[in-house]
């Protein structure tokens, strides 16, 4: 065999060898950026548990009946601890927060069942995740200092000071049907409860009906506590009552939701964390709260405090109380329809956080 030629014929075999193996070195490169590709669209970091979104911002209102968990689980770090940085933005009032819903300003959010119920009527996508606590013992009826209330029967003809509308008239009416009062014949005064405190004390109202902190406040100028949603101290009933079932919340847009689980798994593990707290150190976690709440003594907080019943669980009274607010807002025309619960509560992480234990 020609030499030339045998070499010739060496160095092609070879070049064949060499172009043959490159290509598929190439082929099982494509092979495995594909898998990568693959396995990288198969991977969700939700599944995984990840959270989401790290920074968050929580609106809520100064007052422990409804910001109470929202201001333990960031003064004590529960919310950190978590991988979350929380900026914790607290209003006066809680009727402030309902436009806050409604425009989207406010995705994440605490305040009660009634908004909760308003927005929904208004399909706004929010969606109530836990209940905070029971508070419908925040929601009262004062008599003014020197009234003497000898029966229940003695609210007939008295000016009641009371914001036209306001929920605490739900626990005045069933307290007049289990009591034999006639609400027709009682003068109810539209006044805001800041003024209730004044008129009261001015003998311009005799009774008032509101909220927290009014209701500490009218008692501590001499006013009587005649009955809350959970209490009555009328001469003919002394003791626990149901007269309202009225809840603090914690909502959340449907979207953010839906986006963000684990973010929304994560805030309900430590607010979790601060009920568990709250009722196990009342006494310091008044303290902590009422460094928020620099208008408020440590006295009143604690007095506030131990009208509210503070759980993450959902019970049958949250359900049937809601339904009653939702009747008596569409009664008073605050509202056009009448939303199903299941329409504006999801809680389903909730459940899964619950069970972790």
């Amino acid at each position: 065999m020609n030499r030339k030629w045998y070499t010739a014929l060496l160095v092609g075999l070879l070049s064949l060898f060499v172009l043959s193996a490159c290509g598929q070195e190439e082929v099982a490169k494509k092979e495995e950026t594909t898998d990568l590709a693959v396995a990288s669209e198969t991977i969700d970091p939700q599944a995984n548990g990840e959270i989401e979104q790290t920074d968050v911002t929580l609106w809520g209102v100064i007052g422990p009946q409804v910001s109470g968990q929202q201001i333990i689980a960031d003064k004590l770090g529960y919310f950190a601890e978590e991988g979350l940085n929380v900026n914790s933005r607290l209003v006066q009032s809680g009727p402030d927060i309902g436009p806050m819903i409604a425009s989207g300003d406010a995705q994440l959010s605490f305040e009660t069942t009634i908004t909760n119920i308003t927005v929904s009527s208004n399909n706004i996508p929010t969606v109530i995740v836990a209940p905070m606590a029971n508070i419908a013992g925040t929601q009262a009826v004062v008599a003014r200092p020197g009234l003497e209330i000898t029966s229940a029967k003695d609210i007939e003809g008295k000016k009641v000071g009371m914001v036209n509308g306001a929920g605490i008239m739900i626990a005045f009416q069933n307290m007049a049907k289990e009591m034999g009062v006639d609400v027709s014949k009682v003068q109810f005064v539209n006044i805001a409860p800041a003024d209730q405190i004044a008129a009261l004390e001015r003998g311009d109202i005799d009774i008032m009906a509101a909220w927290e902190p009014w209701i500490t406040k009218a008692i501590e100028i001499g006013g009587t506590l005649l009955f809350s949603g959970t209490e009555a101290h009328l001469p003919e009933k002394d003791g626990s009552v149901d007269w309202m079932r009225f809840y603090s919340t914690f909502q959340v847009n449907r979207n953010y939701l839906e986006q963000n689980p684990n973010t929304v798994k994560a805030l309900l593990r430590a607010l979790n964390r601060a009920t568990d707290y709250i009722n196990a150190n009342s006494d310091d976690a008044a303290v902590i709260l009422q460094e928020e709440m620099p208008h408020l003594t440590l006295e009143e907080v604690k007095e506030m405090m131990g009208r509210n019943v503070y759980s993450m669980e959902v019970p049958q009274a949250m359900i049937d109380g809601s339904n009653e607010i939702a009747e008596f807002l569409l009664e008073m025309n605050n509202i056009t329809n009448l939303p199903d619960f299941d329409s504006y509560t999801d809680f389903s992480l909730l459940n899964e956080v619950l069970n972790e234990n």
